[in-house]
C-alpha cells in the first residue's frame, strides 16, 4: 500500500492555484506537478453523503478548477477523485433533507438540490471543457448518488472490495441524478433498469464484467492502481481524451435531459407515503451506523 504522504510529499505546488482550491472544508486536494494530476477525496464532516455543504464545495471545486488550469494556465491531465471516509465512496443523496423536504412538500427545494447535482455531473462528463481525463476512485460503498456520480467519470478504478447499487426503490423511489442516463447509454437500457429496480448490491468484479469499473485494484491499493494508471495512459493521452470525447459526443446528453429526469424524480418523491419515509429512515440509521463502525475501526 502506498502511503499518501510519501506520494504527495514532493510535490510543488504551482503558484498559479488558488489557496482556496487547498482550503475546501470538505474536500482535500492536492496538486501533483510530476504528473499534472489533481487529487481529490472527500472528506464529510457528517455522514459520507452530498449533503449541501458538501455540494457547496465540489461547485467551488469545479469553478476553481476551471479558472486555474487547462492549456495556457496550470497543465491539468488527469483528476481523481476518492474519498476519506473509511470503506465509504459515499452513501449518496441527503436522505436526511429528502425526508424533511417532502413532509413540507417542497417541490421547489427537492428540484433545486437535484439540479445543482445535475449540473456539477454535467461539468464532470465534460471534464470542464479542459482536455484531461477523470478518474473515480473507489474504495468502499458507492450507493445512490455516489454511484450515478461515478457514472460521469471516464474511468473508473475500484479496490475488490468496492461496491455498488442503487437502494431506492426500497422506500417507492427512483434514482434521479444521472442513472437513468448514463447507464442506458453506457450498457442499453434493458441492463439499466435491471440494476436500478433490483435493489441488488453489486460488487467491484461484477462492475467490471459489465465494464462499468475499468481498473480493479487489490485492498488498499486503489492509490497505487491509479498511478499505475496514469503512467500507462500518459503516452496515450491526447488518444484517450479525443476518444472519450467521441463516445460523449455519440451519447448526445445534455444537460436538459438530466433536469427533466431529476424534477420526474421530484414529483415522484412527493408521492412517497408515511412506510416509505420510515424505510428511508431506518436506511439513513443503518448507514449512520455503519458510518460510525467504520470511523470506530
Amino acid at each position: 500500500m502506498v502511503d499518501e504522504d510519501e506520494l504527495f510529499s514532493e510535490s510543488a505546488v504551482h503558484a498559479a492555484i488558488p489557496d482556496e482550491l487547498f482550503d475546501l472544508a470538505e474536500l482535500d486536494v492536492m496538486y501533483d506537478d510530476r504528473t499534472s494530476a489533481l487529487w481529490t477525496f472527500m472528506n464529510p464532516t457528517a455522514r459520507p453523503s452530498f449533503t449541501p455543504s458538501m455540494l457547496n464545495d465540489f461547485e467551488d471545486w469545479q469553478r476553481l478548477i476551471g479558472s486555474s488550469f487547462g492549456p495556457d494556465k496550470v497543465p491539468l491531465r488527469y483528476l481523481i477523485l476518492g474519498s476519506r471516509a473509511p470503506d465509504v465512496f459515499c452513501f449518496g443523496g441527503d436522505l436526511d433533507l429528502f425526508q424533511r423536504l417532502i413532509r413540507e412538500r417542497n417541490r421547489d427545494a427537492l428540484v433545486e438540490y437535484g439540479h445543482r447535482c445535475c449540473a456539477i455531473l454535467d461539468r464532470n462528463i465534460r471534464t470542464l471543457e479542459i482536455p484531461m481525463l477523470t478518474v473515480g476512485l473507489v474504495q468502499g460503498a458507492a450507493l445512490g448518488g455516489g454511484f450515478e456520480a461515478l457514472l460521469s467519470f471516464d474511468y473508473i478504478v475500484a479496490e475488490r472490495t468496492a461496491t455498488f447499487g442503487l437502494p431506492e426503490i426500497m422506500f417507492g423511489l427512483f434514482p434521479g441524478m444521472g442513472a437513468h442516463a448514463l447507464l442506458s447509454r453506457k450498457l442499453g437500457s434493458a441492463m439499466a433498469d435491471r440494476i436500478i429496480v433490483s435493489n441488488e448490491t453489486y460488487t467491484a468484479e461484477q462492475m467490471y464484467e459489465l465494464g462499468i469499473v475499468h481498473h480493479l485494484a487489490e485492498p488498499g491499493d486503489g492509490v497505487s492502481a491509479c498511478r499505475e494508471f496514469i503512467k500507462k495512459s500518459d503516452r496515450r493521452h491526447a488518444g484517450l481524451v479525443g476518444s472519450r470525447r467521441a463516445m460523449k459526443h455519440a451519447w448526445k446528453l445534455e444537460l436538459a435531459e438530466l433536469n427533466r429526469i431529476t424534477e420526474m424524480w421530484a414529483d415522484t418523491a412527493l408521492e412517497l407515503r408515511e412506510q416509505d419515509l420510515k424505510v428511508m429512515n431506518r436506511l439513513v440509521a443503518a448507514q449512520a451506523r455503519l458510518a460510525d463502525r467504520m470511523a470506530a475501526a
